[in-house]
């Protein structure tokens, strides 16, 4: 049987650093930018160990404005 793999894709302009994504990943994937600030402020979320995303989509069914995209892929 073949692997799933995922990828996130965050919009980076409107993601608020509410944090839900994060604790909703399953796979522990997902962390707040620790430096790095959007145009209004906000630690946005990116995808710390992305070799370790499962595609389970979690994180965007959780996420309050809709800034997250979750692909999924069978990787051989």
């Amino acid at each position: 049987m073949a692997n799933i793999k995922g990828t996130v894709t965050v919009n980076i302009k409107r993601c608020k650093g509410c944090d839900l994504c994060v604790t909703a990943c399953a796979a522990k994937v997902l962390e707040l930018h620790p430096r790095e600030v959007n145009n209004k402020g906000y630690h946005f979320v990116y995808m710390k160990t992305p070799e370790n995303c499962i595609g389970c989509a979690n994180c965007g069914m959780v996420c309050p404005d809709g800034c997250l995209t979750v692909y999924r892929k069978k990787s051989d």
